[in-house]
């Protein structure tokens, strides 16, 4: 009997001395909630660092030539030729019409002759006056007789000098019989066909050149914005943008960047009372010719420089009751809900007026890890993002675009 119970005896002592065996390695009752508290989450955060920013206004606009000249008939006469195609470059001089050179020519020889007959009547009173300046000194004739023979004689010299101006005036006809084109550009449709009757009574327009290489961007601004921008320069919160240094840059009508950027020339000093608005004018370089006259655009403009602006990621903005904040780490890394204000948007970015200063810790990624007044890991972001993200391509590739 001895023998039956052995086993089971020896199963039971060896249960006890595993039980008091792990009742003398179990930790007490504060090492137990150490263990379980998890680890201050790790949040990517960015150092704030002001620095100059370019501030930049989106404005609508239409594209006008820089040069603009239309092509008039200063000469009376048929077309007999158009020498150009419609909507080809033509450069400074080109010939585009000709006008009935047989008039105007045969003018000009009237012209000629005339001042010869002028020059012969001249020579002819020179002659008398001399003649009567001798008689004159010997009482041979009276003195009313050699002045009349003076007079006849500048009477002459103005008749040679009106022959002369006439004569001009016909080979000035002559010539503007054949219509050149007065500078380079771009001619459009041809607003007179041959054997149309043009320069009777008036200069006839013939056709139109402009040149938009380069072009010039009217753009339009609210003077609310403008006197906000002089506000600004009169307090020395941003500085005035240079002309030579303020960059400008186009959207096309169908959303397309321009390529070229352009240069600002000069703002209107006048308010357009019908729109409340001021006129800047902008130059763009066109070698391609995507740029046509009259084309609706927006331009980026830069107008004004703020050497001390604060920008924080737009994603680091949280909206509560008492309005906007951020999250920073305190120097003992604790969270922090700050009160900011914001400016404008630049890009993805926020300007942010006040509530932050250079060195503050904001937080920009981990926003639902963390609470105010609980501790926090910080990690350089965009770094933190990217190791959030490694096991995601898409995730990736979307954070950094």
């Amino acid at each position: 009997m001895s023998i039956r119970y052995r086993q089971p005896l020896t199963v039971a002592f060896l249960s006890v001395s595993l039980l008091a065996a792990c009742g003398k390695g179990a930790p007490n009752g504060q090492e137990g909630a150490a263990a379980s508290q998890p680890p201050p989450p790790e949040v990517g955060v960015v150092t704030v660092e002001p620095g100059a920013l370019a501030l930049t206004e989106i404005v609508p606009g239409r594209l006008e030539a820089t040069r603009i000249a239309e092509v008039r008939a200063r000469a009376a006469g048929i077309v007999l030729e158009r020498t150009f195609n419609e909507g080809a470059e033509v450069e400074q001089g080109d010939v585009l019409f000709r006008i009935d050179p047989a008039p105007l020519r045969a003018a000009l020889n009237s012209a000629r002759a005339t001042l010869a007959k002028a020059e012969a009547n001249l020579s002819q009173a020179r002659i008398t006056e001399q003649r009567y300046a001798q008689l004159v000194d010997s009482n041979a004739i009276s003195r009313q007789e050699y002045d009349i023979a003076v007079a006849t004689r500048a009477q002459a010299e103005a008749e040679v000098e009106a022959a002369r101006a006439a004569l001009e005036t016909a080979r000035l006809n002559l010539e503007y019989a054949t219509v050149t084109a007065p500078i380079s550009g771009r001619i459009g449709r041809a607003l007179v066909t041959e054997g149309a009757l043009v320069g009777q009574g008036e200069a006839t327009p013939m056709a139109r050149i402009q040149q938009f290489d380069p072009i010039y961007a009217n753009l339009t601004q609210s003077s609310a914005d403008v006197l906000r921008l002089r506000r600004a320069f009169a307090s020395g919160k941003l500085q005035r943008a240079d002309a030579e240094s303020a960059r400008v840059t186009l959207v096309m009508e169908d959303g397309q960047p321009y390529p070229h950027e352009g240069r600002l020339l000069f703002t209107d000093v006048t308010v357009d009372p019908s729109s409340g608005s001021v006129v800047l004018r902008a130059e763009f370089p066109n070698p391609e010719g995507f740029l046509l006259p009259g084309m609706y655009v927006r331009a980026r403009i830069e107008q004004a420089v703020d050497q001390n602006a604060i920008t924080i990621p737009q994603q680091a903005v949280v909206h509560t009751r008492e309005g906007t904040a951020v999250m920073v780490l305190d120097e003992n890394g604790m969270v922090v809900a700050r009160p900011v204000q914001l400016g404008r948007a630049y890009q993805n970015t926020w300007v942010v007026e006040t509530g932050l200063q250079a060195g503050d810790r904001v937080i920009v990624d981990g926003l639902q890890k963390v609470q105010p007044g609980a501790p926090a890991t910080p990690v350089p972001w965009p770094e933190a993002a990217l190791a959030d993200s490694a096991g995601n391509p898409d995730v990736a590739s979307a954070q950094l675009n």
